[in-house]
């Protein structure tokens, strides 16, 4: 519980929560690229007409996605255990908490439905 009554805690609360936000975005974009990079070198290689198997890359970029989507759950959770700790008043009047946990719940669905889309094809 904080006993600050200063605004200011509930900032640091938000900006730790679009720090995360920034987090799963990244993770889940690098997953991408490593799910796609397997592709791309699958076309590449000399005998390109076989069947396309999933490989290491598709794996490790559908874990990174995953866990892209992971955070962002969990760090909208955390995000909202804090806010339960504050008081009224350090939370500026008029302020919406909303919009990051909005946010941060699409992108969680949005990973999930990334990882859907690999797993439907390629």
């Amino acid at each position: 519980m904080s006993d600050l009554n200063d605004p200011r805690v509930f900032f640091a609360a938000e900006r730790t929560l679009l720090a995360w936000n920034r987090t799963s975005l990244s993770l889940m974009a690098f997953g991408f690229v490593i799910e796609r990079f397997g592709l791309f070198v699958h076309i590449l290689l000399p005998k390109h007409d076989m069947p396309l198997q999933r490989g290491l890359s598709f794996w490790i970029g559908l874990i990174f996605v995953l866990l892209g989507a992971v955070t962002a759950a969990f760090s909208t959770v955390q995000y909202r255990k804090v806010l339960d700790t504050l008081k009224p008043v350090e939370i500026p009047v008029g302020y919406r908490t909303d919009p990051g946990v909005i946010s941060n719940l699409i992108i969680s669905v949005l990973g999930i439905v990334l990882t859907i889309y690999f797993f439907q094809g390629v």
